[in-house]
C-alpha cells in the first residue's frame, strides 16, 4: 500500500474548466491537509468528522496531531440526509467561538460533505435559525421565502471523502428540514476549495456503501451517455469515468485491500461529476431514485435497483438504442466485465443486462423487496416521481403514472 504514496502529491484542478475545487492525491490525508492549511494561511479550523471515523479509527487523532492548536472546534457525526437542525447546532457553535473560524474541514461521506457546504453558506448569510436558513434553499424547487441577495460563501472548505457520492466536487448541498422532513436543495454557487483523495482512508468505509455509492457514479455516466440531450463534453467525461469506475468497483469487490482500485474509483468519480457539471439532464433512474430516498433507501442503492430497469424500459420503446449500444460496447471492452458474462451470448445482451450482471456481481440489492419497499408503496412512489424534473428528460419522457409503474414492476421483487 505504501507504493501509492511514493511519488508525492499531485495537486491540480479537479475540472479543467473550473477554478474550484482543487484536487490533491498522493499524500496521506493529514499531510495534504497541513499543506493546504499552509497555502491558505488558515489558523482557526473547524472539523466535521463522521461518527464512524471518529470512534472506530484514529483518523481524527491524526488530524488533531497534524494541525494541533489550529483546530478550534470539532463536531463528531451528522444524521443521515443532513438534518438542518444539526447543521444549526454547528452554525451556532461556530458563531460563539471567539475569533470565529477561517477554514472548515469535512472528513467522511456525503452527509458530512453536505453539512460543511451548508454551514459555510449559512455563516456567509448570518443565518442562525431555522427560519433564516429556510431563506437559502431553492434550486429546482420554488421557495417563496428565498432571499434574492444571498451572499457567496468565503470560508475555505476542504473535503476528505470516504465514499463515491461525488458531492465534494460541486457546490450543491442537500439537507432535510426539521419540521416537514422535506429534503431541500441549497446552491451556494461556490464549489469546495479542495478535495483530498486518500484511498487508504477508504478502507474504513463499509463495503456496501463504497460499492453502492460507486454505482451512483456509474449512473451519472450511463444516464449522461444515454441522454438524447447530451453534449460532447458530457459524453467524453462520462466515457472516461465509466471505464475507471466499473473495473475499479469489481476489483474492490474481489479484493477490498486493493488500494490502486480504490483510487481508480475515486478518479472515475471526478470525471462522472465533470459529466454532471456539463449540464446534461439525466433520466428516469435518477428521477425515480430521488423518491426512494424518503422510503429509507440510500442513493447508491436506488441506482443499483433502477438503472438497469430504466435502460430496459427505454430500449423497449426504441428511444435511445444506438446510445445504449455504444455504452454496452464500451463496457464489453473490459476484461473484468467479460469475465462476469462468460458463457453468455454477448450478441443477445443489451445494456440493461450487462449493468444487471455487474451490479449482481457486486452483491448489491437489485429489487425493491431487497430494500424493504413493498407493493403497497408503488402507487405513491410512481405519483411522486412524476414531479421530479428529470422524469421528463428521460429518453422516453414519463408523463403518466403507468409509465413509472412499468419500470417499478420490473424491480418490485
Amino acid at each position: 500500500m505504501a507504493n501509492f504514496f511514493a511519488s508525492g502529491e499531485t495537486y491540480r484542478r479537479a475540472f479543467e474548466d473550473q477554478e474550484l475545487p482543487m484536487l490533491s492525491y498522493g499524500l496521506r490525508f493529514s499531510d495534504a491537509c497541513a499543506k493546504e492549511i499552509s497555502r491558505l494561511g488558515s489558523s482557526r479550523i473547524y472539523v466535521l468528522v463522521s461518527k464512524s471515523l471518529a470512534t472506530k479509527s484514529d483518523s481524527l487523532e491524526k488530524l488533531k496531531k497534524t494541525l494541533g492548536e489550529k483546530i478550534v472546534g470539532i463536531r463528531v457525526g451528522i444524521g443521515a440526509h443532513t438534518p438542518i437542525s444539526e447543521c444549526l447546532e454547528m452554525i451556532n457553535e461556530i458563531k460563539g467561538l471567539d475569533g470565529g473560524i477561517d477554514c472548515i474541514i469535512t472528513l467522511g461521506g456525503g452527509s458530512v460533505t453536505d453539512a460543511g457546504k451548508l454551514v459555510r453558506f449559512a455563516l456567509a448569510n448570518d443565518a442562525f435559525t431555522d427560519e433564516e436558513v429556510n431563506t437559502l434553499w431553492g434550486g429546482h424547487s420554488h421557495n417563496p421565502k428565498q432571499r434574492k441577495d444571498a451572499k457567496l460563501p468565503t470560508i475555505p472548505l476542504i473535503c476528505i471523502p470516504t465514499s463515491l457520492s461525488g458531492g465534494e466536487y460541486q457546490h450543491i448541498a442537500g439537507a432535510t428540514e426539521t419540521v416537514s422532513h422535506a429534503k431541500r436543495t441549497f446552491e451556494p454557487k461556490v464549489n469546495p476549495t479542495l478535495t483530498i483523495q486518500d484511498p487508504e482512508l477508504c478502507f474504513l468505509t463499509p463495503q456496501w456503501l463504497w460499492l453502492s455509492s460507486g454505482i451512483r457514479a456509474v449512473d451519472h455516466c450511463v444516464e449522461t451517455l444515454c441522454s438524447l440531450m447530451s453534449n460532447d463534453k458530457g459524453d467524453e467525461e462520462a466515457r472516461k469515468g465509466l471505464v475507471k469506475l466499473v473495473p475499479g468497483l469489481l476489483r474492490c469487490k474481489h479484493d477490498p485491500s486493493d488500494v490502486e482500485a480504490r483510487h481508480l474509483c475515486q478518479l472515475g468519480v471526478v470525471e462522472a461529476m465533470s459529466a454532471v457539471s456539463s449540464g446534461v439532464p439525466l433520466g428516469g433512474s435518477h428521477a425515480i431514485g430521488h423518491q426512494l430516498g424518503p422510503l429509507g433507501v440510500g442513493h447508491g442503492e436506488t441506482s443499483c435497483i433502477l438503472l438497469p430497469a430504466v435502460c430496459k424500459y427505454n430500449a423497449s420503446k426504441g428511444a435511445n438504442n444506438e446510445r445504449q449500444k455504444a455504452v454496452a460496447d464500451l463496457l464489453l471492452k473490459d476484461q473484468n466485465v467479460l469475465e462476469i458474462l462468460k458463457g453468455r451470448d454477448l450478441e443477445k445482451l443489451d445494456l440493461g443486462d450487462i449493468l444487471h450482471a455487474i451490479i449482481g456481481e457486486l452483491g448489491m440489492p437489485q429489487t425493491l423487496k431487497a430494500v424493504n419497499v413493498g407493493r403497497d408503496k408503488l402507487d405513491k412512489l410512481a405519483e411522486n416521481s412524476l414531479h421530479d424534473i428529470w422524469i421528463k428528460t428521460n429518453a422516453v419522457p414519463m408523463t403518466e403514472k403507468s409509465q413509472v409503474m412499468e419500470v417499478l414492476e420490473m424491480v418490485v421483487d
